[in-house]
C-alpha cells in the first residue's frame, strides 16, 4: 500500500493516509490524494468528481454542478493535511475549524467527470491559526479561488 511517498516535487499522500490525518469521512471527505506536499508550505489536492456524489441529487438534478462551498471545503481539507503534515503525529485527528473565508470567486461550474486540482499555499501562520490561498482548477482552468483562515484544535 502506497500511503505516503516522496519525490523531487514533494510528498504524495494517498487516501489511506489522509483518513489517518484528518477526521473527515464519507460523504464529507472531499479529497482523494495530495501531491507535491511541502509540509508547512503547500500541497496540491485531488478530487475526482463523480456523478455518484450525494450532493448532485439536489444540486441540480437537470444539470449537476458541484456546490461552490464544497469546492472551498475541499481546499480547506487540503490545507488541513498540510497543517497536520507540518505538526506531525501529535496533530493527527485534530479538528481544523474555519475562521474566515475571503475573496471567494467561482469562475466556472464543476461537473461530474471533472478532476479538481486544489492548489493550496500557506500565506502565514501564528500559533494555531493558519492562513492559506487556494485555487481550484479543472485542467488548466481556474474554476474557483479563495483565501481562508483556520484554527487547529483538540477534538
Amino acid at each position: 500500500m502506497e500511503r505516503q511517498t516522496s519525490s523531487e516535487s514533494g510528498i504524495t499522500i494517498d487516501i489511506h493516509r489522509i483518513v489517518e490525518m484528518i477526521p473527515h469521512r464519507y460523504p464529507f471527505l472531499l479529497i482523494d490524494r495530495l501531491t507535491d506536499v511541502v509540509p508547512g508550505e503547500s500541497a496540491v489536492g485531488m478530487k475526482n468528481v463523480s456523478y455518484n456524489e450525494p450532493f448532485f441529487q439536489g444540486h441540480f438534478p437537470s444539470r449537476p454542478v458541484m456546490p461552490g462551498v464544497l469546492i472551498v471545503e475541499a481546499m480547506a481539507q487540503t490545507a488541513a493535511v498540510i497543517v497536520v503534515a507540518s505538526l506531525g503525529d501529535s496533530a493527527e485527528g485534530k479538528l481544523v475549524y474555519f475562521m474566515s473565508i475571503d475573496n471567494a470567486r467561482f469562475r466556472k461550474p464543476v461537473e461530474p467527470g471533472d478532476q479538481l486540482r486544489l492548489v493550496c499555499k500557506k500565506e502565514r501562520q501564528r500559533g494555531g491559526v493558519w492562513k492559506f490561498n487556494g485555487e481550484a482548477l479543472v485542467g488548466n482552468t481556474v474554476v474557483a479561488e479563495a483565501t481562508y483562515t483556520a484554527m487547529i484544535m483538540d477534538s
